[in-house]
């Protein structure tokens, strides 16, 4: 069974002074598209949360841990808090996924360079078939990368093997 993964869209990933997500908004937009089309066709969502720890902007004691609201968890939706990049490392997510008989996952989310790569390489390993919604994950700039090519770049090497890519567009539940 297919399910949508939306990962670390958090009300903290936009307060970064002068570090705006790169399409930020026209991200979120597209991740909550897929987001109303997944429950309007009953198929599972699963959520995962970033907890940075204390005195971080992804602290689950702060304002930036909540989701943004477009992206707001519903009651039977599953919510996974991690710690790490790896959203299925020290988190009982792969065991939640098996549960419910899920074996593909479309995939959105921040950071793309980070946790979206992570959590996508560790779901490849652990057997399940990953579409990215290559229009549907954003970063910050790097001090060496430009967002925009960070982002195509691991849509190039994720699309590689790991995953099979598709513009939100393209996505149907």
């Amino acid at each position: 069974m297919r399910a949508l993964m939306i990962i670390d869209v958090q009300q903290g990933m936009f307060t970064f002074p002068g570090f705006p997500p790169h399409d930020g908004e026209a991200t979120v937009k597209r991740i909550a598209g897929l987001l109303s089309r997944a429950r309007r066709s009953g198929t599972p969502v699963f959520f995962v949360q970033h907890d940075g720890g204390d005195d971080e902007a992804l602290s689950a004691k702060g304002p930036g841990f909540p989701f943004r609201a477009e992206l707001t968890p519903e009651g039977n939706e599953s919510v996974t808090v991690k710690r790490l990049c790896n959203a299925f490392q020290e988190t009982d997510l792969e065991r939640t996924l098996k549960r419910a008989d899920i074996d593909e996952l479309v995939v959105c989310g921040m950071q793309t360079e980070f946790c979206v790569d992570t959590a996508i390489r560790a779901a490849h390993e652990r057997g399940f078939k990953v579409t990215l919604v290559s229009d549907g994950h954003t970063t910050f700039n790097s001090k060496a990368i430009p967002a925009e090519k960070i982002i195509a770049h691991h849509n190039a090497t994720l699309g590689s093997g790991f995953a099979t890519l598709k513009r939100a567009d393209e996505i149907a539940f």
